[in-house]
């Protein structure tokens, strides 16, 4: 097979001495990421990344950072997010870049800098290892939603350094990745004072800031530096996180793409660009867990459940960023119903050890990344797959599943048959706040808890469908045609008809920060991004920077 690196594909592997955009360093258990965008840096030629602007290639670092944050460096209990440039902190997404850009990269450009946004989040709720920013200069539209996502906000007060969401009085689009949805849900902005701030272009400074609770802390710029010092102590000081453990090297993925074909060690994908699916395979493990948590240590990145999540999790970027024409992703599974299940036991077993916590909580982040994509997801469970606990996850966040009632004929093999486990009552919640099965049972609470009974049980067909957890379970006479009858329906379809139906499904129950804002994403910026005020020949994003006047539709929809 040849290896992809020499393709002109969107690649998310990427590792520290790669970096073009970003600094790390460490001092103990605090550790400091600094955003140093190089203008000549961009991802694709036509724009400049001035002012700590930024493009994908920019968030791709990004994120590889924030995971070698969480597994390389377990020490690490605070991180201080700034700008590695003089009185700049970061202007945002590069208008030059999106300008250029078509409308589906641009939304899901917009997705996946939301998603890193949330992973620093759930590190400070979930990992214990909290975010601190250190704003040094002007912080405006996706600079200043990157400081939202932190636990603490200390702004430099020297007169001219901001902050500002100036979007829709400049480009006559939206603070896309959550910036609208953190004034008001995660720093409680009232609402008079959030709607002044969205239409000024200059933003906000000082004292004001504090006030309105958009920053926590203003302090002159002499003393910003040992101010953030003595709070990034602070909160290093609060974290559970073990100063002496040591972390493990998430080493290359190795991957590689042969034609039509994708494949990693646990993860395989066939495209079939003329039905539009992806058909995608989950290898489940060879070999039982280890024994001990020491054992997991050793295996490191090799230890299934972490390999498992590192493919998946750049398979579903790799195909949304450059396959963007296969429109349905079709889930199997194969191997021992068991080993999963052992596997699934050794990440609750050793649940408290901070190493299988971030294994837990990556595989969380990657199934809700599933849930997010503007993607038709089925799922088939046919003899030898093994949809049992953490990869039952993945029938359960299936738009469709279908299930083989029995043996296609001249099969010698069992049936098909699902498993339960503890990891489906907790372990990966959706952006709701739900697990995938409370969410499956909305109008039957009770039903989700009852399941708890049948752990470990082989759920066949009949069963499996009588408890609810697939959609349709065909005979082997009719197995195949209701398969392919279902697939060819689902591409008949309009794909921008499918995307605002499944994300409209997909988070039934409780609105939460996160499910608000993949849906205001999915809806209202996916609708203003082709909108003729925003992209029009006379739309402010396409003449922001020329010296023209931009031309508005004044008529309300």
């Amino acid at each position: 097979m040849a290896d992809d690196t020499a393709t002109t594909i969107v690649d998310f592997r990427t590792e520290p001495a790669r970096y073009k955009h970003w600094k790390l360093a460490f001092d103990g258990p605090v550790a400091t990421l600094a955003m140093d965008v190089r203008e000549d840096g961009g991802l694709k030629p036509g724009y400049e990344l001035k002012l700590n602007s930024y493009d994908l290639g920019v968030d791709i670092e990004l994120y590889d950072a924030l995971q070698r944050l969480r597994f390389e460096h377990p020490e690490v209990r605070a991180v201080v997010l700034t700008s590695g440039k003089e009185r700049v902190f970061c202007a945002g997404a590069n208008i030059r870049m999106l300008n250029q850009s078509s409308h589906g990269w641009k939304v899901n450009f917009c997705k996946f800098t939301n998603e890193t946004r949330n992973a620093i989040e759930e590190a400070t709720a979930e990992s214990r290892q909290a975010y601190l920013c250190a704003i040094n200069g002007p912080c405006a539209g996706g600079g200043y939603e990157l400081a939202l996502a932190t636990d603490w906000i200390i702004m430099a007060d020297d007169g001219s350094t901001t902050v500002a969401l100036p979007e829709v009085p400049l480009l006559a689009v939206l603070p896309g990745t959550g910036g609208l949805t953190r004034l008001v849900d995660k720093r409680k902005v009232r609402r008079d004072r959030a709607d002044f701030f969205c239409t000024l272009e200059e933003g906000i400074k000082g004292q004001r800031a504090v006030d309105w609770r958009l920053v926590d802390e203003v302090v002159p710029r002499s003393k910003l530096e040992e101010t953030v010092k003595r709070r990034a102590a602070e909160m290093a000081a609060r974290s559970d996180r073990p100063l002496s453990a040591k972390g493990i090297a998430l080493t290359p993925l190795a991957r590689a793409i042969d034609g039509d074909r994708i494949a990693y060690s646990t993860v395989t994908c066939a495209t079939d660009r003329d039905r539009g699916v992806a058909e995608i395979t989950i290898a489940g493990p060879a070999t039982a867990p280890p024994a001990t948590v020491e054992g997991i240590h050793a295996a490191g990145a090799g230890f299934w459940p972490l390999a498992l999540a590192r493919e998946l999790d750049d398979l579903i970027l790799h195909l949304r960023a450059n396959e963007e024409k296969i429109g349905i992703w079709v889930f199997r599974s194969a191997g021992g119903r068991d080993l999963v299940e052992a596997h699934d036991r050794a990440l609750q077993d050793h649940a408290g050890d901070w190493l299988v916590r971030e294994m837990r909580l990556y595989l969380k982040r990657t199934f809700k990344r599933l849930d997010v994509s503007s993607r038709s997801v089925f799922a088939l469970i046919e003899p030898g797959s093994c949809f049992v606990g953490t990869l039952l996850e993945l029938v359960l966040a299936a738009d469709r599943s279908y299930m083989l009632d029995g043996v296609l004929e001249g099969d010698a093999g069992k049936p098909a048959a699902l498993r339960l486990t503890g990891m489906n009552f907790g372990a990966y919640p959706m952006v709701n706040g739900l697990t995938r099965l409370a969410s499956r049972f909305l109008g039957e609470p009770d039903r989700a808890l009852d399941l708890k009974r049948r752990l470990g049980e082989d759920l066949e067909a009949a069963a499996a469908n009588e408890a609810g957890l697939v959609t349709f379970v065909p005979d082997d006479i009719d197995w195949e045609d209701e398969v392919r009858i279902g697939i060819e329906a689902r591409a008949a379809f309009s794909p921008d008809a499918l995307t605002g139906m499944e994300a409209s499904l997909r988070f039934g129950g409780p609105e939460t920060l996160e499910s608000k804002i993949f849906s205001r994403l999915s809806a209202w910026q996916n609708w203003i991004f082709q909108r003729p005020n925003a992209v029009g020949d006379k739309g402010a994003l396409r003449v922001y920077g020329t010296g023209q006047r931009s031309e508005f539709d004044r008529r309300r929809v």
